[in-house]
This record gives C-alpha cells, structure tokens and sequence, in this order.
C-alpha cells in the first residue's frame, strides 16, 4: 500500500484558527527467536516536545514491535526533539476495538490494525482476507503493494483516517486446536473456535461447519485456556510469541487466510506534524515493515521445530475440501456481492477465479 507522504492530500496544513491486563511479556522462543533480536535496536530515550502514542496488539517480543520501537525510537534526534512517537504493544492500550474507536477520537495518534478488525469499520479492508485466497506470498505482495492494497488505502482514507507507510506483514493463519486433529472440512464440524472480531471471519467458519465466536486478541489465552473456546487461528509468530502452544495441542497448517496490518493515524494528529515530519514518519514505517515482513516469512517456516519441542503437533489438511465446501455454501459468492464487482476484479486480478 502507498505511503501518505507530504503530497498526500491530507497532509495539507489546514488555516490558522483563532480488563484484564495484557498478556505477559514473552520469551524468545529457541534460537531462530533469539537470533531475529540481535539486529534491532533499543528505543531512544530522548525526550520530544511532541510525544504521540502508537498502540497494538502485538505481543512484546513480536518482531514488528521491536522493529518499529527502533524506527519510531530514532524520531526525536531525527527531528530535533519535536516528534517522539512511543511503542504501546501487547494490547495495553485496550483491544483492538478500543484502539480503534481511541484513534478515531484522537485519543491515540497511531494504532496498527489487523485488516479484519478494520473491517469492522471500514469493510472494504476484509477483502484481504477473503479464505483461501492468496496462495502464498507471490501473489500477496503484488496485491497489497499493487492495485488491491490502492483500493483499501482509498477506502480507508475516505473515513477520516490516514494510512501510513505499506501493509505490515502478519503472515497465513492457521488452525490450532485443544484435542481435535484435523484433515478434512468435515473434522471442524461444531468446533468451538474464537476468531476476531470480523464479520468475514465468522461467516468463513460459519460456512465451513464450526461454530465461531468473536473476540479481542488479549482476551483469547485466558478462553482457551479456561476451555471457552477450543481452537483458534492465527499466525506460527503469534502462535508462538503470544504462548498459545501452551493452551493448544495442534496446528493444522490451513493457511486459510492472510492477514495483514495497517498503520494508521489519527487525520487531526497528522496534519499537525510538519511536511518534513510526516515524510520522516512514513520513512520510519517503511524502515520497520519492509524486514519485518522478511522477519515473518522466515519465522513462519522455521518455527515448526520450536514448536513441535514445545508439544504441538503439526497435521497437514486436504485444503481442497475446505475451499470445495465455501464454493458449495456460496460464501464467494456472497463475499464478491458485498465487496462489489471492482474490488473483487482487483483480488481474482492476483489470485485467479475464486467462485
């Protein structure tokens, strides 16, 4: 997705005018964890005359934190002590739903939204995560840094919000369970299973025969662990760095859905950061999302062994008969009409017919 940089539109200077707390912070987990912490950097402690606030629902250790608490960190001697934007991971802040109505009131100048929970308020962002869309990271990229990841931004920014910077990589989610071993669509049949609070998640559960239900990431290891719900799906970095092998026994590597973030501000907060502040900005978020995003595709493949030694096995299922059954169900169909034509063109445009 595009950069808002100071020719954006909205970044004209406008006239003059008279709960459960967070989960706890995580361990790196075996050496491929410990050998991503080595390069990041710690977060200046320069004091700026103006201190914003990013919040997320990434855990502490989650490489896109620690990217961006070394980018967001360098701000104040790169502007001079006037912009310091300070790191609120782990969901401290409130859940997703709390952050974004936070932003929309111009309580939180910065929040990184998962395109699903964005949905919520923008719907056109759910296109992302249409189920079983995206192959793989081939036809991710070209999409969201192309004509697909244009639309949402478009979409986006007609509600008052800016997007900042290209799309934050969270990798393909897949299906975890507490005892229920999974090879077919048919084995998830009534499952108990939480997913975000987004309608196009529910309804792909829904389709595919379990039996969702909604819920903010920081509530989710205390369901599981309860036994509220007895699944999940996320991606192996948040699997791993949010401890949910400890709650859950298997993974199933679905990849059903890709999920990315979006770094969003504040419109208000944003146009009063200077032309020169707001391309500084933008270049720190580039600074932070584009390895990140080569930190997540390599975590999504090596953390399989760190996992296993921790006691979760791995199933691989007959995809195809999950994607038989949204066919047969008509959730494409249903999800083409309520995107409409042009924006479903843009997604089949990378990732071939879907219904």
């Amino acid at each position: 997705m595009t950069a808002s940089g100071a020719n954006h539109p909205a970044n004209r200077r406008p006239p003059s005018r008279p709960k459960r707390p967070g989960l706890p912070r995580r361990r790196a987990l075996g050496l491929a964890l410990g050998a991503l912490a080595a390069p990041f950097l710690r977060p200046s402690r320069a004091r700026a005359a103006r201190r914003y606030k990013f919040g997320s629902d990434w855990p502490t250790e989650f490489p896109a934190t620690k990217r961006f608490q070394a980018a967001f960190g360098a701000l104040p001697e790169k502007t001079g002590g006037a912009l310091g934007i300070e790191v609120y991971p782990n969901s401290v802040l409130g859940g997703d739903t709390e952050m974004l109505a936070e932003l929309r009131s111009g309580a939180l100048e910065f929040y990184a939204a998962p395109t699903g929970s964005l949905s919520t308020f923008v719907p056109a962002s759910g296109i992302v995560n249409v189920g079983f869309a995206f192959k793989d990271y081939s036809e991710v990229w070209p999409a969201l840094d192309g004509s697909l990841g244009a639309y949402v931004q478009e979409q986006v920014e007609k509600t008052g919000l800016i997007v900042v910077g290209p799309a934050i990589d969270n990798g393909f989610r897949q299906l975890t369970t507490h005892n229920r071993p999974v090879q077919r669509v048919e084995d998830v049949a009534g499952l108990k299973i939480r997913v975000p609070v987004s309608p196009l998640h529910v309804s792909l559960w829904r389709a595919l025969g379990a039996a969702p239900g909604s819920m903010n990431f920081n509530e989710v290891y205390s369901a599981l662990e309860s036994g509220v719900y007895d699944a999940e799906e996320n991606a192996l970095p948040i699997v791993a760095f949010a401890r949910l092998y400890e709650v859950q026994n298997y993974c199933i590597r679905t990849s059903h859905m890709y999920e990315a973030y979006l770094l969003l501000a504040n419109r208000e907060a944003w146009q009063r950061l200077s032309p020169a502040e707001r391309d500084l900005v933008v270049e720190a978020a580039r600074t932070a999302t584009l390895p990140e995003r080569e930190d997540i595709a390599a975590l999504s493949v090596s953390l399989e062994g760190g996992l296993t030694a921790k006691g979760m096995r791995f199933l691989t299922p007959d995809r195809e008969s999950f994607r038989r059954r949204l066919r047969e169900a008509g959730f494409y169909r249903y999800w083409r009409d309520r995107f409409g034509a042009a924006a479903w063109s843009l997604l089949e445009e990378h990732v071939g017919p879907l219904s």
